[in-house]
């Protein structure tokens, strides 16, 4: 596989605005280059196109009533003219790169070594072409203007099966594109669509247009094309070709959305002064009553109000996951300092509940869906969650649901019965020991089992079990524990989201 696409990279594309004048083309490499350098923060290419002679009809070559023919015969560079130019942009910095409009192109950027080849919008289902490119060891960019859905579908999935590192560019192909013909969101839609592929945009408005390239970026695209051209009296820019001034003030227009925009694909950086900003809006709590060293402190022990002082206890210290102990006698009414508390972080326990689920999960190799939610079931509490508990995994609730019921070693879980569900019990892995209605059942990898609805029953495991349920709809509330304590605790479950990563951190 080629090298990866660098990002954000910046193409500029000179197309044939070096107007077959060899020192014209040298000459927008130099004043571009002079731009480039001062927005280190991003990759520029300048991008050339190249057609064989063998791209025109031969009764078609010397006519002038064609104006692209006419154009792109009369603009050609000698083969020695376009290596030169090949070379001068290179030598300057920049990633090289060439759209090949024929076979025989492909084989010139391969002889003269240009980066990265690019696939012209009307090239995009150009199939002897595209079967020609992907032999290239080179990877391609792949611009999609009027392509159908459909099309663009099997071009990705042609680049995918054949492991090519490629992008593709969303694109209107208008010369030049009218604003209200921009459709910056299909950027999203690409995105959504084709997930993992770099998503680029190639803007043929008008050059003082500078909104779009700050929308592109704020959409998360990551390659920006635009045609250049230096203008002179004798080679006149078109509508949509940018000046260096223009290029100069797009790239600062990009700068200055990606430095807005911040990080991407992580948290941002919390800023000292946002938290001393925010900090003294913050709820503090106060104690509700005297309280003795040595007292577990309960909500009913302590009241939220502002303001807080410098290391008090705030509201978001408070969690059902906190325990906390006086060390010192406190007043009613003072506030409750953190150096006057002991602190027991129950989270962590979750943690190893956690830990201990993605390691058994990975070793018996149980696949689950992308998202997933899980109901930690601890009747007595976290501390004992290893002698009475399981971790419940959802994965479909409907008329019918499934989930997988994982226990560790030693596990129980407690008698009780269900008001509506109906359930069976496929043992996956592991050992099981059922109790129904006062009958005990011993279960073995790949033993079925099931239960109706109002019947008691509990189960234990000696060296832990994965469970499949296959059950009627599943509701919360529906389980009635023949221990009253364990109803009448009202957090008795943690319920987590995990999403498709968790598994693999």
């Amino acid at each position: 596989m080629s090298n990866p696409i660098p990002t954000p990279l910046f193409i500029l594309e000179m197309a044939n605005n070096h107007m077959g004048d060899i020192e014209h083309g040298l000459r927008i490499v130099r004043e571009f280059k002079e731009v480039a350098r001062q927005f280190s923060q991003f990759h520029f290419s300048i991008k050339l196109q190249h057609r064989d002679e063998t791209f025109f009809h031969p009764d078609y070559v010397r006519r002038t009533d064609y104006k692209y023919i006419k154009r792109f015969t009369e603009t050609k560079l000698s083969k020695d003219d376009f290596r030169r130019l090949k070379d001068a942009i290179q030598a300057a910095g920049f990633v090289t790169m060439c759209t090949p409009w024929d076979e025989p192109s492909v084989d010139l950027m391969e002889e003269l070594g240009f980066d990265i080849i690019k696939i012209a919008s009307c090239s995009f289902t150009d199939w002897p072409l595209l079967e020609r490119v992907v032999k290239s060891r080179k990877p391609i960019i792949a611009s999609t203007a009027a392509a159908a859905v459909e099309d663009i579908d099997r071009v990705v999935s042609f680049f995918s099966h054949r492991q090519k590192n490629f992008a593709i560019m969303h694109c209107v192909g208008e010369y030049p594109c009218l604003r209200e013909h921009l459709e910056l969101n299909q950027i999203d839609y690409f995105q959504n669509r084709y997930p993992g592929v770099p998503i680029g945009f190639s803007t043929h408005e008008e050059p003082a247009n500078l909104d779009s390239i700050r929308i592109a970026i704020g959409k998360g695209a990551v390659l920006f094309e635009k045609h250049v051209a230096v203008p002179t009296a004798a080679y006149p820019a078109n509508a949509y070709s940018a000046s260096p001034e223009q290029a100069k003030k797009w790239l600062e227009a990009a700068a200055d959305a990606h430095a807005m925009c911040g990080v991407k694909g992580q948290r941002r950086e919390i800023y000292a002064k946002e938290i001393a900003d925010i900090e003294p809006l913050l709820r503090g709590a106060f104690a509700a009553r005297a309280l003795k060293k040595g007292e577990k402190i309960t909500g009913k022990d302590y009241f939220l109000a502002m303001p807080n002082a410098p290391g008090q206890l705030l509201a978001r210290h408070l969690s059902k996951y906190s325990e906390y102990h006086a060390s010192a006698d406190v007043a009613p009414n003072a506030g409750l300092m953190l150096e006057d508390l002991t602190f027991k972080d129950l989270r962590e326990n979750v943690h190893q509940i956690v830990d201990d689920l993605r390691s058994l999960l990975k070793q018996r190799r149980i696949a689950l869906p992308p998202y997933v939610d899980l109901e930690i079931s601890h009747h007595y509490g976290l501390e004992r969650f290893h002698e009475f508990g399981a971790v419940l995994i959802h994965i479909i609730n409907r008329a019918y649901s499934k989930m997988l019921v994982v226990m560790f070693p030693g596990q129980s879980y407690p008698r009780h019965h269900h008001l509506q569900k109906d359930e069976s019990y496929h043992l996956l892995h592991g050992d099981l020991t059922v109790e129904v209605n006062g009958e005990i059942s011993q279960l073995k990898e790949g033993d079925v089992l099931s239960i109706n609805h109002e019947v008691p029953h509990s189960f234990k495991t000696v060296s832990g079990a994965i469970i499949e349920e296959v059950a009627t709809t599943y509701v919360k509330g529906d389980s009635i524990y023949a221990d009253a304590a364990i109803n009448e605790n009202p957090n008795r479950k943690i319920c987590l989201t995990f999403w498709p990563e968790w598994l693999n951190t």
